[in-house]
Protein backbone atom coordinates (compact mmCIF):
# COMPACT_ATOMS: atom_id res chain seq x y z
CA UNK A 1 0.00 0.00 0.00
CA UNK A 2 1.33 3.14 -0.80
CA UNK A 3 2.13 5.77 1.98
CA UNK A 4 0.24 9.08 2.77
CA UNK A 5 2.60 11.62 0.69
CA UNK A 6 0.09 14.51 1.26
CA UNK A 7 -3.34 15.71 2.63
CA UNK A 8 -5.53 17.95 0.46
CA UNK A 9 -7.68 20.72 1.86
CA UNK A 10 -8.90 21.10 -1.30
CA UNK A 11 -12.18 23.00 -2.52
CA UNK A 12 -13.89 24.67 0.47
CA UNK A 13 -16.26 22.41 2.24
CA UNK A 14 -20.15 23.03 2.52
CA UNK A 15 -20.38 23.34 6.20
CA UNK A 16 -24.37 22.90 5.68
CA UNK A 17 -26.75 20.04 4.04
CA UNK A 18 -27.09 19.74 0.04
CA UNK A 19 -31.59 20.87 -0.24
CA UNK A 20 -33.69 17.82 0.80
CA UNK A 21 -31.09 15.75 2.53
CA UNK A 22 -30.90 14.66 5.99
CA UNK A 23 -27.75 13.85 8.21
CA UNK A 24 -26.89 9.67 8.48
CA UNK A 25 -25.12 8.34 11.60
CA UNK A 26 -23.06 5.80 10.11
CA UNK A 27 -22.86 4.06 6.91
CA UNK A 28 -25.75 2.46 4.92
CA UNK A 29 -24.84 -0.17 2.72
CA UNK A 30 -26.51 0.55 -0.89
CA UNK A 31 -25.48 -0.86 -3.97
CA UNK A 32 -27.51 -2.61 -7.16
CA UNK A 33 -26.55 -6.38 -7.06
CA UNK A 34 -24.16 -8.52 -5.76
CA UNK A 35 -21.09 -8.08 -4.11
CA UNK A 36 -17.91 -8.84 -5.78
CA UNK A 37 -15.59 -11.55 -5.22
CA UNK A 38 -12.22 -9.90 -5.49
CA UNK A 39 -9.54 -11.87 -6.73
CA UNK A 40 -6.40 -9.97 -6.64
CA UNK A 41 -4.32 -12.05 -9.60
CA UNK A 42 -7.37 -11.01 -11.64
CA UNK A 43 -7.36 -7.31 -10.90
CA UNK A 44 -6.70 -4.53 -13.60
CA UNK A 45 -7.15 -1.17 -13.57
CA UNK A 46 -7.55 0.24 -17.26
CA UNK A 47 -7.43 3.29 -19.05
CA UNK A 48 -8.55 3.06 -22.36
CA UNK A 49 -10.35 5.25 -25.07
CA UNK A 50 -9.64 8.88 -26.40
CA UNK A 51 -5.82 8.64 -24.30
CA UNK A 52 -3.29 11.35 -25.37
CA UNK A 53 -0.67 8.58 -26.69
CA UNK A 54 -3.42 6.35 -28.40
CA UNK A 55 -2.64 3.21 -26.04
CA UNK A 56 -4.52 1.21 -23.42
CA UNK A 57 -2.84 1.73 -19.66
CA UNK A 58 -2.84 -0.90 -17.05
CA UNK A 59 -2.10 -1.63 -13.70
CA UNK A 60 -2.26 -4.60 -11.17
CA UNK A 61 -3.46 -4.25 -7.96
CA UNK A 62 0.12 -4.31 -6.73
CA UNK A 63 0.99 -1.17 -9.18
CA UNK A 64 -2.02 0.76 -8.65
CA UNK A 65 -1.94 0.77 -4.81
CA UNK A 66 1.76 1.56 -4.98
CA UNK A 67 0.88 4.97 -6.13
CA UNK A 68 1.15 7.72 -4.00
CA UNK A 69 -1.48 7.93 -1.62
CA UNK A 70 -3.23 11.00 -0.49
CA UNK A 71 -6.24 11.73 2.35
CA UNK A 72 -8.71 14.32 1.24
CA UNK A 73 -11.74 15.31 3.48
CA UNK A 74 -15.41 15.35 1.99
CA UNK A 75 -18.64 14.42 2.30
CA UNK A 76 -21.52 11.68 0.74
CA UNK A 77 -24.51 12.55 -0.31
CA UNK A 78 -26.64 9.89 -1.31
CA UNK A 79 -29.81 10.87 -4.36
CA UNK A 80 -31.62 8.83 -1.72
CA UNK A 81 -31.81 12.01 0.32
CA UNK A 82 -28.89 11.02 2.99
CA UNK A 83 -25.73 12.47 3.53
CA UNK A 84 -22.58 11.65 5.45
CA UNK A 85 -20.50 14.02 6.82
CA UNK A 86 -16.64 14.44 7.32
CA UNK A 87 -15.56 11.65 6.25
CA UNK A 88 -11.86 10.87 4.97
CA UNK A 89 -10.85 9.22 1.88
CA UNK A 90 -7.44 7.49 1.25
CA UNK A 91 -6.39 6.40 -1.69
CA UNK A 92 -5.40 7.70 -5.29
CA UNK A 93 -6.44 11.17 -6.78
CA UNK A 94 -8.34 11.01 -9.99
CA UNK A 95 -5.76 13.92 -11.27
CA UNK A 96 -3.24 11.42 -10.64
CA UNK A 97 -4.69 9.56 -13.05
CA UNK A 98 -4.78 12.02 -15.96
CA UNK A 99 -1.43 12.94 -14.86
CA UNK A 100 0.33 9.28 -15.88
CA UNK A 101 -2.60 8.32 -18.44
CA UNK A 102 -3.21 11.91 -20.02
CA UNK A 103 -6.37 12.38 -22.47
CA UNK A 104 -6.46 13.64 -25.68
CA UNK A 105 -6.91 17.48 -26.01
CA UNK A 106 -10.59 16.72 -27.14
CA UNK A 107 -11.90 14.39 -24.35
CA UNK A 108 -14.60 16.33 -22.51
CA UNK A 109 -15.90 13.28 -20.11
CA UNK A 110 -15.24 10.21 -18.37
CA UNK A 111 -16.69 7.06 -17.86
CA UNK A 112 -15.95 5.42 -15.29
CA UNK A 113 -16.19 1.12 -15.21
CA UNK A 114 -17.04 -1.03 -12.40
CA UNK A 115 -17.52 -4.53 -11.90
CA UNK A 116 -20.55 -6.52 -13.74
CA UNK A 117 -20.26 -3.64 -16.48
CA UNK A 118 -21.41 -0.87 -13.94
CA UNK A 119 -20.80 2.27 -15.29
CA UNK A 120 -21.07 6.41 -14.87
CA UNK A 121 -20.53 9.08 -16.56
CA UNK A 122 -18.55 12.57 -15.50
CA UNK A 123 -17.66 15.86 -17.16
CA UNK A 124 -14.21 15.97 -17.23
CA UNK A 125 -13.89 18.57 -15.12
CA UNK A 126 -15.90 17.34 -12.14
CA UNK A 127 -13.14 13.78 -12.82
CA UNK A 128 -10.05 16.61 -12.56
CA UNK A 129 -11.47 17.91 -9.04
CA UNK A 130 -8.92 17.96 -6.50
CA UNK A 131 -10.63 16.41 -4.60
CA UNK A 132 -11.76 13.18 -6.70
CA UNK A 133 -10.42 10.45 -5.00
CA UNK A 134 -10.18 6.70 -5.85
CA UNK A 135 -10.69 5.56 -2.45
CA UNK A 136 -8.91 2.65 -0.68
CA UNK A 137 -9.82 4.08 2.78
CA UNK A 138 -12.27 5.41 5.05
CA UNK A 139 -11.29 7.29 8.00
CA UNK A 140 -7.96 5.63 8.14
CA UNK A 141 -9.58 2.10 8.05
CA UNK A 142 -9.43 -0.18 4.51
CA UNK A 143 -13.00 -0.27 2.72
CA UNK A 144 -14.89 -3.23 3.46
CA UNK A 145 -16.18 -5.30 0.28
CA UNK A 146 -19.88 -3.46 0.76
CA UNK A 147 -18.26 0.02 1.04
CA UNK A 148 -16.28 -0.85 -2.38
CA UNK A 149 -13.21 -2.83 -1.60
CA UNK A 150 -10.68 -2.60 -3.39
CA UNK A 151 -11.26 0.40 -5.09
CA UNK A 152 -14.63 3.13 -5.32
CA UNK A 153 -14.29 6.92 -7.24
CA UNK A 154 -15.69 9.00 -4.55
CA UNK A 155 -16.40 12.85 -5.70
CA UNK A 156 -17.61 14.65 -3.21
CA UNK A 157 -19.11 17.50 -4.55
CA UNK A 158 -21.46 15.42 -6.64
CA UNK A 159 -24.25 12.80 -5.90
CA UNK A 160 -22.59 9.68 -4.29
CA UNK A 161 -23.72 7.40 -7.11
CA UNK A 162 -21.43 9.15 -9.50
CA UNK A 163 -18.93 7.52 -7.74
CA UNK A 164 -19.24 3.79 -8.54
CA UNK A 165 -17.91 0.66 -5.76
CA UNK A 166 -15.68 -1.80 -7.67
CA UNK A 167 -13.90 0.45 -10.05
CA UNK A 168 -12.09 -1.24 -12.96
CA UNK A 169 -11.18 1.34 -15.25
CA UNK A 170 -11.89 4.85 -17.12
CA UNK A 171 -13.17 5.68 -20.39
CA UNK A 172 -11.71 9.18 -21.81
CA UNK A 173 -14.67 10.45 -24.06
CA UNK A 174 -14.95 12.72 -26.98
CA UNK A 175 -18.78 12.92 -26.36
CA UNK A 176 -21.33 12.58 -23.82
CA UNK A 177 -22.87 9.84 -23.00
CA UNK A 178 -25.09 8.14 -20.31
CA UNK A 179 -24.10 5.67 -17.40
CA UNK A 180 -26.31 2.60 -16.10
CA UNK A 181 -28.25 5.06 -13.64
CA UNK A 182 -28.33 7.93 -15.91
CA UNK A 183 -29.73 5.73 -18.77
CA UNK A 184 -32.42 4.64 -15.81
CA UNK A 185 -33.70 8.28 -14.80
CA UNK A 186 -31.10 9.96 -13.17
CA UNK A 187 -29.65 13.17 -13.62
CA UNK A 188 -26.51 13.38 -16.22
CA UNK A 189 -24.72 16.06 -13.81
CA UNK A 190 -25.92 14.93 -10.37
CA UNK A 191 -25.24 18.35 -8.63
CA UNK A 192 -26.59 17.87 -4.75
CA UNK A 193 -26.47 21.54 -4.33
CA UNK A 194 -28.81 22.08 -7.52
CA UNK A 195 -30.83 19.08 -6.53
CA UNK A 196 -30.36 17.21 -9.48
CA UNK A 197 -31.55 14.15 -8.90
CA UNK A 198 -33.36 12.84 -12.05
CA UNK A 199 -33.30 13.30 -15.69
CA UNK A 200 -36.94 15.11 -16.18
CA UNK A 201 -34.93 17.90 -14.36
CA UNK A 202 -31.86 18.25 -17.37
CA UNK A 203 -31.83 21.83 -18.94
CA UNK A 204 -30.68 22.38 -22.40
CA UNK A 205 -27.10 21.58 -22.39
CA UNK A 206 -27.05 19.07 -19.22
CA UNK A 207 -27.50 16.00 -21.07
CA UNK A 208 -25.89 14.23 -23.83
CA UNK A 209 -26.59 15.38 -27.39
CA UNK A 210 -28.53 13.49 -29.66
Amino acid sequence: MGQPVERESGEAAHSELPPGQRVQRGWPVTHYGPVPKFRPERWEFRVFGATADGEKHCWTHEEFTALPYTAVMGDLHCVTKFSMLGAEWGGIPARTILDIAPPAPAVTHVMVWAEYGFSSNLRLADFASERAIFATHKDGELLTAEHGFPLRLVVPHLYAWKGPKWVRGVEYMTADRRGFWEERGYHNIGDPWREQRYSYQEQPGEGPEL
